[in-house]
């Protein structure tokens, strides 16, 4: 990879997107209090949701269409095909571990999509809060 390219990788977040960033102000607006990219470790795996309800056990991750292959607008790339589609897989696959580890330590893991309306994210988030009861 060449070095304007290198600098273009390193400068996509991880965390703090726009998308993410608009629904945890929805969240905090409508009085929610969480833990943002909270380190999770669990026996066979760690994991950094974007958002986390620590005493509900509700994992929150807010997937960008391009990166996790939205089946709406997420596609392969054409150019450098042998690159992109492994490591859009990879990232796939992380996902599907993630929530099954997550899943296997008691969390609710809700999963949003970066184009999915706020109003619609957190109708999805309070459902999973609904289903929960406070642990101890």
């Amino acid at each position: 990879m060449n070095e304007g390219r290198s600098r273009n990788m390193q400068a996509n977040k991880r965390t703090g997107t726009k998308p993410e960033i608009r629904l945890r102000a929805a969240l905090h607006q409508r009085g929610y209090r969480f833990r943002k990219d909270l380190r999770i470790d669990l026996d066979n795996a760690r994991v950094r949701p974007d958002i986390v309800f620590t005493r509900k056990k509700i994992a929150v991750f807010v997937d960008g269409c391009f990166w996790h292959l939205c089946p709406l607008h997420g596609r392969q790339p054409k150019v450098n095909d042998w690159y992109w589609g492994p490591k859009l897989q990879r990232t796939v696959e992380r996902d599907r571990a993630a929530t099954a580890a997550l899943e296997a330590a008691g969390y609710s893991v809700v999963r949003i999509w970066e184009h999915v309306p706020i109003d619609t994210a957190i109708e999805e988030i309070e459902h999973a809060m609904a289903r929960r009861t406070v642990m101890p």
